[in-house]
């Protein structure tokens, strides 16, 4: 795939991820941080059907949406990518560098709007800070789409089912802050909107300056058509060719005469 078009690509969910969240973000901060269309609804089932069983999964779940987790897997993702070690390095300190950098951009966002949490007294684990966007669900979001791009652009076999099983990964952690009661529904939909975005601006960042040797999977030139398959490839064109050099058009009617 040529870089251009992933640049495009990328810059254009990441433009479309932005805009949409930020007229989520001036909805919540036109309606001081109170409930949001389903907010009270969700957060009121998920304090109705908490389990011992499931509260404990729950707890689990939520606790690999922070701290050292989505960074070995961020950098799991550049290892993935990477196909020489110099390749990987780089791959690795701009994983790294894309997770950290969102994740301070997302604090000054969290700080600017100022959005109370549920409350306390409805919480199942610890939260601290304010709610808009989810902190645990931006991180996560953007450790899975980090692994989602690497084993996108290496693809090895079973490429989809790792894809969906990373993806739930990262949507559940996300899922999770509601069920446990220390954010509302669209402060986990911010989140995924601002991953999204942010993802979308590092890779159409990446494309455009980084060289190509260093892109993997993308060139700068088109791939050459034609060179495999089936019929109206390189095979056929080449018959086409031998018969031109001996003097006549492959499906020249006035020979059948």
């Amino acid at each position: 795939m040529r870089r251009r078009d992933v640049a495009e690509l990328a810059g254009s969910c990441g433009l479309g991820a932005w805009t949409a969240f930020g007229v989520l973000t001036m909805v919540v901060m036109g309606h001081d941080g109170v409930p949001l269309f389903a907010d009270a609804d969700l957060h009121s089932w998920s304090v109705g059907h908490r389990p011992d069983v499931a509260v404990a999964l729950a707890r689990g779940l939520t606790a690999t949406g922070t701290g050292i987790v989505p960074f070995t897997l961020a950098a799991l993702a550049g290892i993935i990518a990477g196909r020489t070690l110099r390749q990987r390095a780089l791959a690795v300190a701009l994983c790294l560098a894309c997770l950290a950098g969102g994740q301070a951009l997302r604090y000054g966002v969290m700080t600017l709007v100022a959005r109370p949490r549920p409350p306390q007294a409805d919480w199942q684990t610890h939260a601290s800070g304010w709610a808009y966007p989810s902190g645990h669900t931006t991180t996560a979001a953007l450790a899975a789409g980090l692994l989602i791009i690497a084993v996108q652009l290496r693809g090895p076999r079973g490429r989809t089912t790792l894809t969906l099983v990373i993806g739930c990964w990262g949507a559940l952690v996300g899922l999770t802050r509601v069920y446990l009661g220390v954010h509302w529904f669209t402060d986990v939909g911010g989140g995924w909107l601002f991953a999204l975005g942010w993802l979308g601006i590092c890779l159409c960042a990446a494309a455009w300056w980084l060289p190509e040797r260093s892109t993997l999977g993308m060139t700068d030139t088109e791939p050459a058509r034609g060179t495999t398959g089936p019929m109206g490839t390189a095979g056929s064109r080449t018959d086409t060719a031998r018969e031109q050099k001996e003097g006549h058009a492959p499906d020249d009617p006035g020979r059948r005469g």
